[in-house]
């Protein structure tokens, strides 16, 4: 068996850790991500560098090597039709189409399905289109002083702010809010939304279009410093517990998110709009129930992490599955246990400045021996046990499970510290919950 993975990020290094399991692997990325580049060595598969946005290479490259499954699990890749691609290309794949991933890259036509599936699962918001319509957005939203600001496209979980940690007041909202309306696509716009002060989780769907698998609730650490401070990033770390749960997270608030976010993938699919993967549904848990954040169509990074770190069935048959439409809930299996993930990152992320390279060490296989897993993200290899960071995204990985949270946590933070250095930060206070 033959397996694709699209994408450079812990994300995918993640997934094609549970495909290589079973399949030779084979991977396109945007830079050498170390993980990757094992694993295919180590399964027999090749590897190519190149735009992951560009479809017709990654169909060129999946046809010559002739795989037998695709997974495309990236933001950006999906939003650029690389799905589409491959499809007419007659290769089996798993990911939305363009018209099915349109759920994320367009906040203002996930909103409208929101209101069509669950109307009350929506927060206040207005579209704004023009700078002529900002005043009244921002007074009717932020009448309480607050707002959230929210790009309509792709932002890479950078983009959005808030009155508050980001935002001082409105009238810095509205400077923020025009900034990018004035840099804005023609037809593009900005979402008003109010700010609501509750908990936050995500639910990884697992879906083939029509049956649906929800796995544990996970909880993601989005602000670059601790006790949520700093700048928004694409997700310091994360974690799930072995109920699925968290302490502000009811059964019956997750049996409702789950409702919605099946009913998402129900209305795509009514409205012929492909949809295959993951569904990862953004919620904040309020005393009313649950209120839609965001959809995103493809798994979370760093959630995909726990999740993958849990899986305990065959990944590369769970795709076949998912890319026949045959997916059975019984298909997918995880482990019963918690799971902890903590990226680190060089100093600078998250401010918007360039990075020039950190040079790290990481004794992976000691990593191992301690069970704990080290995917790599922005970063390729210098030499044995040496790397060093690309870009300006997160670096690396560390992640674990155990029966309970602490004791995942802990078995983390001991391997980073045992195995790893460099110059790389990271958040200590990854699984410690709100008590709000």
């Amino acid at each position: 068996m033959k397996s694709l993975i699209v994408g450079h990020g812990g994300r995918e290094a993640a997934l094609g850790s549970r495909m290589a399991k079973s399949s030779s692997l084979h991977a396109f990325m945007g830079h050498a991500n170390p993980t990757l580049l094992d694993l295919a060595e180590k399964t027999g598969g090749k590897t190519a560098l190149g735009n992951v946005c560009d479809g017709k290479a990654v169909t060129d490259f999946a046809l010559a090597n002739e795989v037998d499954i695709v997974l495309v699990s990236s933001d950006d890749p999906l939003a650029n039709g690389v799905v589409d691609s491959l499809v007419a290309g007659g290769i089996k794949v798993v990911g939305p189409t363009k018209a099915g991933a349109e759920i994320e890259w367009n906040k203002s036509f996930s909103r409208k399905v929101i209101e069509e599936i669950s109307p009350e699962a929506n927060p206040r918001y207005r579209l704004v289109l023009d700078p002529s319509e900002l005043d009244d957005a921002v007074s009717e939203i932020g009448s309480d002083g607050y707002v959230v600001v929210k790009p309509l496209g792709l932002t890479g979980g950078k983009g959005v702010k808030v009155v508050g940690p980001h935002l001082a007041d409105l009238k810095e909202a509205k400077e923020y809010a025009l900034s990018l309306l004035h840099d804005a696509p023609r037809d593009g716009g900005v979402i008003i939304e109010e700010r609501i002060d509750s908990p936050e989780f995500t639910i990884q769907a697992m879906t083939d279009g029509k049956t649906v698998f929800f796995p544990p609730a996970t909880y993601d650490y989005p602000y670059r410093f601790e006790g949520d401070k700093g700048p928004g990033t694409g997700g310091m770390g994360s974690c799930s517990q072995k109920n699925g749960l968290f302490p502000f997270l009811t059964k019956d608030v997750y049996d409702q998110a789950c409702e919605i976010t099946y009913a998402a993938i129900d209305y795509l699919a009514k409205h012929d709009r492909h949809f295959s993967g993951c569904m990862n549904a953004g919620f904040f848990a309020t005393a009313k129930g649950p209120k839609v954040i965001e959809f995103n169509s493809r798994f979370g990074d760093p959630e995909a992490i726990n999740i993958m770190s849990l899986f305990d069935s065959d990944l590369t048959e769970v795709l076949l599955s998912m890319a026949n439409r045959e997916l059975t809930k019984n298909d997918i299996k995880l482990a019963d246990k918690s799971s902890m993930v903590i990226y680190l990152v060089a100093p600078e992320y998250a401010y918007g400045k360039s990075v020039e390279p950190k040079e790290f060490t990481i004794d992976v296989d000691a990593a191992l021996e301690m069970e704990v897993n080290v995917l790599f993200s922005a970063a390729e290899r210098v030499s044995k046990n040496s790397y060093k960071t690309v870009g300006n995204s997160r670096a690396v990985s560390f992640a674990a499970i155990d029966d309970e949270l602490e004791s995942a946590k802990l078995r983390v933070e001991k391997a980073i510290s045992s195995v790893f250095s460099g110059p790389l930060e990271w958040r200590k206070d990854i699984g410690v919950f709100p008590v709000r």
